[in-house]
Parts: structure tokens; sequence; C-alpha cells
């Protein structure tokens, strides 16, 4: 009889648990995405209606699967390529629109006053879970919120400054000679000679960070460099589908790989590390170089909350801080360089007026801080490249709790995508003239290039906006000066036309550049 009853509570408990499994599976896929699409349809919002489980999924895969599968004639009207699932339910919908990401709405965000919100609310819109995949290479101050991220934050920003800025030009002219000067011994004296200019440009910003970040260790930051391009290839070929929960615990080759190829990564950066704690310990000079600074704003903050270690960041923390200084450090700047050089190459007239610029500024002579200040077309020019090919398409963001986005009112666990690819070409913001290539719109700096503000968001905008947005332009400048001191350039007639979004936006097909080399002044 006792086990009559045991039996019994038994199978009243499982059949609760499966009535519980079942209705929370039940609300995932249908309950819930109804209730979000009414409240969005209530408040003027247009998509298409839900469809159990995929929404739009299936849809969006074709929809980039087709653009991705041929080249488009030469325009910076780029958005229904890179874009395709948002410029179609732009177009099929209008601005106020979203998709299905699956059972989750995600609402296209494009007006300012929107933009505003979505950046500036960020204890009650955040960034939304990754993929774990892209843990392994992603994770610290872009994907912490709350206080983590401020304390992060705090830490890391004296890396940035622009006095220790400054202080890193001679790394970059370094790096950025070395490709030059690879590139005269390879072009003819009295000829010309084409080259896929982006795996140079990729390896002199890889270079570049190597250096900043690590200074003397800069050879031992090329290793891990070189580990983190392989980590980066096995995360985007593993992570390219729907992630199974739990599947990256399964001992598969992909993920015995990638747990290899990161514990040598954090085993080559703990080792510098160590030796540059104890250095510290001993009395050396702080290193001028992104680590150094890093370690002794870490050390500092500790210190003034009376050796508190819980207000500073652990080891852990600081190798994954550095993870990210490489993945984005080079990503950012090898792409403004490579559309900078294509988009020069089209544009020779401005090619001509940098040219002559930083022959004013510098003459043959080396670049350095003092002059890069004074370099206005080459400004205008990237902020222009920026504004056109931005190192990121769009950015997502969730709704955590109820909020209001500009005259939208968004419940839980609706989510936001922000275009910058199509946010940087609305004719509305930027006139007539929004996909032409037309640097002077700079002239008078950012904030009086478009009609309304914010509308230019290459890093982002806002509290959490990128960091390294001054070391990439510092950089990119030192970079472009240096090949304009040297080479006229012009696009072969090799190259296609295929902007594709991987890590960033690229050029699907390589950067074909005709390099001729210029007479000293």
């Amino acid at each position: 009889m006792e086990y009559s009853w045991v039996g019994a509570a038994i199978a009243v408990i499982a059949s609760l648990i499966a009535v519980w499994v079942s209705w929370g599976a039940l609300n995932w896929v249908w309950i819930r995405p109804r209730k979000l699409e009414k409240r969005l349809r209530e408040q003027g919002l247009a998509g298409n209606p839900y469809r159990i489980l995929y929404g739009d999924l299936k849809e969006s895969l074709a929809l980039l699967k087709e653009a991705n599968s041929k080249p488009m004639a030469f325009s910076h009207d780029i958005g229904a390529r890179v874009l395709p699932s948002i410029s179609n339910a732009i177009q099929n919908h209008g601005k106020n629109s979203y998709i299905w990401l699956g059972p989750y709405p995600r609402v296209n965000i494009m007006d300012p006053e929107q933009l505003n919100a979505t950046f500036s609310l960020i204890n009650d819109i955040q960034k939304p879970d990754m993929n774990p995949f892209f843990k392994f290479l992603l994770e610290g101050i872009i994907t912490h919120e709350g206080e983590k991220w401020a304390k992060h934050r705090k830490i890391i920003n004296p890396a940035f400054h622009l006095d220790k800025l400054k202080n890193m030009v001679p790394v970059f002219v370094d790096s950025s000679n070395e490709i030059v000067s690879e590139w005269e011994r390879i072009v003819p004296e009295d000829g010309c000679c084409e080259l896929d200019v982006m795996p140079y440009l990729q390896s002199l910003t890889r270079d570049a960070i190597s250096r900043a970040a690590f200074g003397s260790s800069y050879k031992e930051g090329q290793m891990i460099f070189q580990l983190l391009k392989q980590l980066t290839d096995w995360v985007v070929k593993v992570a390219g589908g729907i992630y199974i929960p739990g599947w990256r615990f399964l001992p598969t080759k992909s993920n015995n790989k990638l747990k290899e190829t990161n514990e040598e990564i954090k085993r080559l950066v703990l080792g510098i590390i160590n030796k540059r704690q104890k250095a510290m310990k001993e009395g050396e000079a702080v290193q001028n170089d992104l680590l150094g600074i890093l370690l002794d704003s870490n050390a500092k903050e500790i210190e003034a909350q009376g050796n508190n270690k819980d207000v500073g960041m652990s080891i852990e923390d600081v190798i994954k801080e550095c993870k990210i200084f490489y993945i984005g450090g080079q990503e950012t700047t090898a792409q403004l360089l490579t559309w900078s050089m294509i988009l020069l190459s089209v544009y020779t007239e401005w090619q001509e007026r940098a040219r002559a610029e930083v022959r004013e500024v510098f003459g043959d002579n080396t670049p350095n801080s003092d002059g890069l200040s004074r370099l206005k077309v080459v400004n205008m020019i990237l902020h222009e490249v920026l504004r056109l090919y931005p190192p990121a398409s769009m950015l997502p963001r969730v709704v955590k709790k109820e909020t209001r986005v500009g005259k939208l009112n968004l419940p839980a666990g609706v989510m936001l995508v922000v275009p910058m690819v199509l946010i940087h070409r609305d004719r509305e913001i930027w006139g007539e003239d929004a996909n032409e290539f037309k640097p002077e719109r700079f002239s008078n700096g950012v904030s009086n290039a478009s009609k309304q503000q914010p509308a230019f968001l290459p890093f982002g905008w806002g509290p959490r906006i990128c960091l390294g947005q001054n070391f990439a332009i510092f950089e990119a400048k030192i970079a472009l000066s240096l090949i304009l001191q040297r080479f006229s350039f012009e696009l072969s007639p090799s190259y296609t036309h295929a902007p594709i979004v991987v890590m960033s936006i690229e050029p699907q097909h390589g950067a074909h550049i005709i390099l001729r080399k210029l007479n000293k002044v």
C-alpha cells in the first residue's frame, strides 16, 4: 500500500512537471510572441504576422544567401546587400517596422529620438545575450552590464586618453612603415603594381595592436594574435547557425579545438601579465602600452579602495580585455584603411587633396602627434568612410523592462536593432546626397554634418560609445599619411564591389588596387 502511494505521488509530480514544461514551451513559441505582436501593432509598428517558432528566420536566411551570392555595381547604397532582411522589412512596412527572429520581435530603431533613448537608457535597454561560442572572443567590457561594466570602463578608460595615444604614435609609425616599405620593394620604380591591399593592411593593424598592447613583448603578442585568428575562424565556423543549448559542452572536435586554443592564448597572456606585475613590484616604471596602463590603473583602483581586490579586475578579466583589444583594435582600423584606399582610388580628387594636406603638414617627414590634429581633409575623409562603411552594420539591444523609446512604449522582451548602415544613408537625416561620397559634409565637425542628432554612429553612441574610437582614428591617420606620401593609387579593373559582413563590413573579394611610387617633394 505504501509503495502505491509513493508511485501515485511520483506520477502526480511527473504530470505537474510535464504540464509546467508544456506550458512554458507553449508560452515561449506562441502565447508570448502573440501578446508582444499585439502590443507592437497597437503602437503603429508593422511587420509580418508571427509564424510559430521560425518567425521570419527562413526568409531572412534566404535573403542573405541571395544578397551574398553575387557582386553589385559600384555604389554606396549597400543596405540591401549587408542588411537584406531589415532593408526588406523597411521597404515593405516602412521605418516603423519589425521582423521576427524566431519567437522574438526585433524592432527597427531609426528615428533620432528613439536612438537617443536606446543608447542612453543603459540599465533598461541592454545588449542581448550572445551566442556562448562568441564568449571565447568578446567577453569583457563590450558585453558586461551594470556595475561590472562601470568598473571595467573606469579602469580601462585611462589607456585611451589622448595623451596616452600621442605616446603611441611611434608604434603606429613603425608598423605602417613596415608595410609601406614592403610595397616599395614590390612596386617597380617607373611602373605600377596591382595588389590586394587588404591583407597587408590587416597585417599592419595586427602588428600595431601587438606593439600598442604589449610594448616590448609584442613578438609574444604576435603569437597570441595568430592563435586569436585561429580562434576567430573556429568560432565563426561553429557559431554560424542556431545555437543548441549545451552544445558547447560536448567533446566534439570543434569544441575541443576551441578550448585548446583559448587555453593557449590565456597561458601566453598570463605569462606577459605575470612578468609585468613582477616588474611593477620591483619598482620598474610602468610601460606606456595598453597592458601596462591597464595594470597600473587596476592597481591604483584597488589601492584607493583599501586594497579591496573586489573593486578591481581579476587576472581573468584582464586576459579577456586583452583579447578584445586585439580583435577590436585590428579589425576596425584594418577595414577603415581598406575602405579608405578603395574610395580614394575612385575619388582621386580627394586623394590629391589629402596628399597635398599631408605634404603641407609633414613634407616627407615622419608623421607626428602635433601634425595629426591639423589634418582636416584626412579627418573629413575618414569620417565619411566610417559613415558609408562603418565597422558594424547594426547594433542589437533588448528591452529589459517596459520602457519608453521615443513615442513607443515597449514591453520587456522586445529586441531592438539599430541599423547603422541604413541610418547613415537616411535622406531625411543626411539629405538627398546621402548615398554619395562627400567628405565635405564633415567640414564643420560631426555634430553639424547631419540634420538631426544622433545620426553618426560608427562606434555607437551615448555612455557605451566605443573607447577605442580615437585609437582607430589616430592609427588610420598615420598609416594613410605614410601611404599618401609615397604612393598614388587607383582602383584595379579586377576589383569586385561586394561588401559583406564578417566580423565587420569588408570587401568580399579583397581590395585590388594599382599602386605607383611617388617622387619625394
